[in-house]
């Protein structure tokens, strides 16, 4: 059944999309595509898939392609019809708006012309990557793609390696292997990761160990899809210094027990390791 138009407010709406189940879509997201006067899309043609699964008609509205390639030429156009008092409904091809995705350009436009701008939330590749990948989730860095190039890639690498967080990148399926090579070199075969593919789509597989472990196993099969890449943040030994008084702060409210736990888990350490240093510290007058 389609959704019922709904008059908008004018404004920029800036809709998420399905990353892969077209089931995904929001309900809000669902009103707002069969209510905005005016649809742009990184991919015309894949919004109007979204909206036929979904019954929404086009009904002689303008729908204008708006991507990396002609974001100059098409902005101004947007932007009229927003200062006509327009509502302007803007769709990236999957996931999220600015996420790895064009719209930048076309929100930092809106803000500085004071013009109104929202976001309908909905699905995301990376979230849904630290959803499964049973690495920590309390602090992340995401790193969006690396540099095509090995040594670009390893320096890129090497200036996120002491980052106290886990990492997510995006990766094309074709350079996965060489990726994971690299972050062997650069991170060490220790840390743990994991490779999201194809995820809420029928053939959504995720495969988890060492980077060593993934890096021999991915050396020479060549994956399909969409691929996130996460890895989990240094577990080498912290600034003493840095561990000591994060401990002092927590035992103050908390038991030793307690104290350890949050710590280790603030700052990427082992567990055993911040507890045996937060009983020193208990046993010290």
């Amino acid at each position: 059944m389609p959704p019922e138009k709904k008059p908008l407010l004018p404004g920029l709406y800036l809709v998420s999309t399905p990353i892969g189940n077209a089931r995904d879509i929001t309900l809000r997201a669902l009103d707002v595509l069969a209510a905005a006067d005016v649809l742009a899309a990184e991919d015309t043609r894949s919004l109007r898939r979204l909206m036929d699964i979904h019954g929404i008609a086009l009904e002689g509205r303008p729908l204008l392609a708006y991507h990396d390639h002609n974001a100059p030429a098409v902005r101004p156009r947007l932007l009229s019809e927003l200062r006509e008092g327009r509502s302007v409904a803007y769709a990236p091809e999957a996931g999220t708006p600015l996420i790895s995705d064009p719209g930048y350009g076309l929100v930092r436009a809106v803000i500085e012309a004071g013009l109104p701008l929202t976001a309908v939330p909905g699905p995301a590749a990376l979230a849904t990557a630290l959803t499964l990948a049973g690495l920590p989730t309390d602090r992340f860095l995401f790193a969006g793609f690396l540099p095509n190039g090995s040594t670009a890639r390893r320096k890129a690498l090497a200036e996120l390696a002491a980052v106290p967080a886990t990492l997510v990148f995006y990766e094309s399926p074709r350079r996965v292997g060489e990726m994971l090579a690299d972050a062997v070199l650069t991170l060490g075969e220790e840390r743990q990761a994991a490779i999201c593919r194809e995820l809420t789509k029928r053939y959504e597989e995720v495969r988890r160990g060492s980077l060593g472990e993934l890096a021999r196993e991915l050396a020479e099969e060549r994956l399909r899809g969409e691929v996130v890449v996460i890895i989990d943040r240094n577990r080498g030994q912290a600034d003493a210094g840095e561990l000591e008084t994060a401990l002092r702060e927590a035992l103050k409210t908390m038991s030793v027990k307690q104290a350890a736990g949050e710590v280790a888990s603030r700052l990427g350490l082992p567990r055993r390791q911040v507890y045996q240093a937060a009983l020193k510290l208990g046993e010290k007058p």
